[in-house]
């Protein structure tokens, strides 16, 4: 597929989306959003694909919305609506994306590229990534799921801060908030990123498949129906061929197939 305005490559089991306006710092334009939900699409008919990253071209991640494309004919509540719908159908495809995805932030994540980023299952970090929900700057408020996800990860009353006040986290507080997984210099944060994903092709995507959807219910249920979740995901991963040969590498005292990839120490 040709695309404007984001690239999409897949190595190895990896795919990378990189979103692709450097000029604009990768803001979302209308373009962008009928294009990511193409790359999506596609990517969840890939089985190739083991993992997903999500990144930004020209030392950004995504600055937000395309301003430019606000306020014009369509500035009424039903073309608002319309606005914030258009992305739903993609952004439910990245949040319920059955294998891991990573972003990989450098620079600006503010407005939706924030809310983009959230939709991740771990987030990696520059030391120059900043974080802003900065709708209440345009007198908007948080969309792409931001409601939703932020709390999850911070607490409902970091959430309410961060989208009441529309200030800026730097790296250091992105990680103390727990939105950052880790914090990478710059010049090494691809690498990490694709050495994250690509430990996952020697994974069970069976077991990463079905351990994400249940988390990711955790907190709409209750202990009785996490529990059952649980016990029927497990039936499914415990037939699962997989399953039957890293039993037989652990009986035969060979190493597993996976292992995650920890960070060398010193390498902050």
């Amino acid at each position: 597929m040709n695309y404007q305005t984001i690239l999409l490559d897949i190595t190895e089991g990896v795919a990378t989306i990189t979103f692709n306006r450097p000029e604009k710092k990768n803001t979302l334009d209308l373009v962008m959003r009928a294009e990511l939900a193409r790359a999506l699409d596609a990517l969840h008919k890939d089985d190739s694909v083991r993992a997903l990253i999500l990144t930004g071209a020209g030392g950004a991640f995504c600055a937000g919305g395309d301003i430019s494309t606000m306020g014009k004919s369509d500035a009424t509540a039903e073309g608002g609506l319309k606005r914030a719908k258009s992305v739903h159908g993609w952004l439910r495809m990245l949040l319920e994306f059955d294998r891991p995805v990573i972003a990989a932030v450098d620079g600006p994540a503010f407005g939706i590229g924030f809310s983009l980023a959230l939709a991740a299952d771990l987030v990696l970090a520059s030391p120059r990534a900043r974080f802003c929900l900065s709708f209440l700057r345009v007198g908007l408020i948080p969309d792409g799921g931001a409601h939703y996800t932020l709390p999850r990860l911070v607490g409902m009353q970091r959430a309410k801060e961060l989208i009441f006040s529309a200030r800026e986290l730097d790296a250091a507080a992105a990680l103390e908030y727990g939105i950052a997984m880790e914090v990478v210099p710059a010049e090494g944060l691809m690498e990490r990123a694709r050495t994250i994903a690509s430990s996952f092709r020697n994974a069970s995507g069976i077991a990463l498949a079905l351990s994400k959807a249940t988390i990711n219910r955790a907190f709409e249920s209750d202990l009785s129906t996490m529990l059952e979740l649980e016990a029927v995901a497990q039936g499914v991963a415990f037939s699962s061929d997989v399953h039957r040969v890293a039993v037989k590498r652990f009986m035969d005292k060979q190493p597993p197939l996976f292992k995650w990839p920890v960070r060398k120490m010193g390498s902050e």
